[in-house]
């Protein structure tokens, strides 16, 4: 039988590096794949899962149209500093930002940052 998708949602890598912990809790052994993961997440994750959920939700708050819920994981799993960070992320999508709307971006990142 084939495993049915109920939902799908992006995750950000804070979130999954508080998944990883619990399954290292849960499992006496973890495997090859867990500690691997740990090792990636552990060199790139730069903020906690709860600091991830507020900028998430502060970016969210900008109510910029053409930004999407995975665009937004994606800039929080980054933390583009410069416009042109920001637009280097964006060409991987279909998805072409204002310049406002850019700046407001990256301001917000900024601002997060330098208050963390």
């Amino acid at each position: 039988m084939e495993p049915k998708i109920v939902s799908q949602t992006p995750v950000t890598l804070p979130e999954l590096k508080s998944e990883v912990e619990k399954i290292k809790q849960r499992d006496t052994e973890p495997s090859i794949r867990v500690t691997r993961m740990e090792d990636y997440l552990s060199a790139f994750v730069k903020i906690s899962p709860e600091q991830g959920k507020e900028l998430q939700a502060t970016l969210t708050k900008l109510s910029i149209n053409r930004l999407k819920e995975e665009h937004i994981v994606k800039l929080v799993e980054i933390l583009p500093k410069t416009a042109n960070e920001l637009k280097v992320i964006m060409q991987g999508y279909a998805v072409s930002l204002t310049s406002d709307a850019s700046s407001k971006i990256v301001d917000t990142i900024n601002e997060f940052l330098s208050k963390k």
